[in-house]
């Protein structure tokens, strides 16, 4: 029997975060020695983590957090299932990569990953950390920062038993609070693609008049009425697609850009992060 108690079972398991019959068994073979017994539990922790990383982390949470109204960040944190996203550990990683992200004001997800989240401890290193005391793999996945004008954000339950599963990040020209939820909420609901029809990839507005006019002549419409139906499709096309074409969810007759005329602001950029969706 090796000699060592539960205190240092306990002590074992605050350091390294390990679960307690892996700190009871690696106590055991170190002989109650901790200090080997830290050391036997990263190996472990480094062979789970090679184990894990073949596995798919299609679950997990969305997190933003302000540096006041001047800069957002939001952050997607993956991992295998729905049980892992709702331990306090998994969501306090997540924020806690959030606020490096805010404070290393990096700026991609690369970034993001080497930046220093504790002394001597980066962001890669604490997911992995993390990852092993919750026997999952874990891993970063979308992150977006915006700074200046005016950036607000705007997170979403679809289960009251687990975190925000979809987020969105909302930049204006200058402060409006209002038109900044009623922007984020829209983006959250509507799903645009592009904040302005000028954002639109010119091979893309091409390729969708190419299918509108193939419809078109499908349908057996006169050639003198083909351009003017075409450039209807095309503009039915951004009114999906792009904010600022969109109708406001709160008032269909009315559309966003003219929302932000009325308000006399202009929306520079948006971030939208659902988990399980590209």
């Amino acid at each position: 029997m090796a000699n060592f108690t539960a205190a240092d079972v306990k002590r074992l398991r605050e350091q390294t975060g390990a679960g307690m019959m892996d700190c009871k068994n690696a106590l055991d073979e170190a002989d109650g020695d901790i200090e080997a017994a830290i050391e036997l539990l990263r190996l472990k922790g480094a062979k789970d983590v090679n184990k894990r990383a073949t596995r798919t982390a299609a679950n997990g949470l969305v997190v933003a957090d302000l540096d006041g109204t001047q800069a957002g960040v939001l952050v997607e944190l993956n991992c295998e299932t729905d049980f892992v996203a709702k331990t306090d550990l998994f969501q306090q990683t997540a924020a806690e990569i959030a606020k490096t992200a805010i404070s290393a004001r990096v700026s991609d997800r690369l970034a993001l990953l080497a930046a220093e989240a504790r002394p001597g401890t980066t962001v890669e290193q604490l997911i992995d950390e993390a990852s092993a005391s919750l026997k999952e793999k874990l891993e970063l996945g979308r992150f977006a920062r915006f700074e200046g004008g005016y950036v607000a954000s705007y997170l979403h339950r679809s289960d009251a038993a687990l975190p925000p599963t979809l987020g969105v990040l909302i930049q204006l020209d200058k402060d409006n609070a209002e038109v900044a939820k009623d922007l984020a909420q829209q983006v959250a609901a509507m799903r645009p693609l592009y904040t302005t029809r000028d954002e639109v990839p010119a091979d893309v507005v091409e390729k969708e008049r190419r299918i509108a006019e193939q419809i078109t002549r499908d349908e057996g419409k006169p050639e003198q009425a083909i351009g003017k139906i075409v450039d209807g499709r095309l503009n039915a096309y951004f009114k999906d697609v792009v904010l600022t074409e969109q109708a406001f969810v709160k008032d269909q007759k009315t559309a966003i850009k003219q929302v932000l005329a009325q308000n006399g602001v202009t929306v520079t950029g948006f971030a939208r992060f659902q988990v399980g969706q590209a």
